[in-house]
């Protein structure tokens, strides 16, 4: 085979690889900052089911809200937060934020006002009420919750709604229910348990006591999940942001890779808002918001 030939079959096979696109654009100028201020390293991303988003960086003023408009509503968790990395909102408007930093996860309610801890601030353990650098955070309809224990013990740990330990599975390695570092964590309607296991490039899939279901090796490594309420996973790490179905089939791709605006380089956290919108957190100090075209 010629050299041009060669480089056509590998240019062919490579698109042929590329998820299709799902028709989304990104919506110019979201958010708009107070004037002055800019994001660090933005970590976490989350809607809650008023529409307002939540943006967790690493800067001053660690937790930014904005209505969906874009609309700087209000900030908090100065001094309160060591280094961010997960924000999400459960299906009764708590506020769980997890500082991988710390060690801790932090539950708060809408007004920003802390109303649970777990963890010791600033003491690693792998007990049952310790976190060795934790990552994210999933929470049941019946208020029990799962935390991604995640750059130190490579672990999942389940506690009741009352913070109660109930059990944990994993350790390090590569095999079935083994974790290199456990990086996001979201729940299906079924209750079943899916987890980004990002340095083994793969999603695991668990029911709701740890028992391995499945395992999907098509992603590639994969920073930021969540599902949407028709039963898709939206997944994101660094250059790319796919969508999958519970088959963990790629239905297509966000957006194309790149550093320019409506293309993304460094995702690291994504959340599905109430009307269909998707937003995506990156580690190049910005946020987008995509609509669909």
């Amino acid at each position: 085979m010629g050299c041009f030939c060669l480089a056509l079959f590998l240019a062919g096979a490579l698109a042929a690889q590329q998820p299709s696109d799902l028709g989304y654009k990104a919506v110019p100028d979201w958010p708009q900052l107070p004037a002055g201020w800019n994001f660090g390293e933005v970590a976490g991303v989350e809607a809650d089911s008023r529409g307002r988003v939540l943006v967790f960086h690493r800067g001053p003023h660690p937790i930014v809200e904005f209505e969906a408009s874009g609309e700087f509503a209000r900030s908090w968790g100065d001094d309160m937060i060591t280094r961010a990395h997960t924000v999400r909102v459960d299906h009764e408007n708590n506020i769980w934020i997890i500082d991988v930093g710390a060690h801790v996860v932090l539950k708060a309610n809408l007004q920003g006002r802390v109303t649970m801890v777990l963890g010791r601030k600033g003491v690693p353990g792998a007990g049952p009420n310790s976190f060795n650098q934790p990552t994210d955070i999933a929470v049941a309809p019946n208020g029990d919750f799962y935390v991604s224990d995640g750059y130190g013990n490579s672990r999942v740990v389940k506690f009741s709604r009352e913070g109660n330990f109930l059990l944990e599975w994993g350790k390090k390695g590569s095999g079935p229910g083994e974790f290199d570092l456990p990086h996001a964590i979201v729940l299906d309607a079924r209750g079943r348990v899916y987890v980004a296991d990002r340095s083994n490039s793969r999603i695991q899939i668990f029911d709701s006591n740890g028992r391995f279901l499945g395992e999907w090796k098509n992603v590639g490594s994969i920073s930021g999940l969540d599902i949407t309420p028709d039963q898709r996973i939206w997944a994101a790490g660094g250059a790319q942001v796919i969508l999958l179905n519970l088959e963990g089939q790629i239905l297509g791709r966000l957006a194309p890779p790149g550093k320019l605006p409506g293309q993304v380089s460094s995702a690291h956290a994504i959340a599905a808002g109430p009307g269909g919108e998707i937003y995506v957190g990156e580690l190049n100090w910005r946020v987008q918001k995509f609509i669909k075209k």
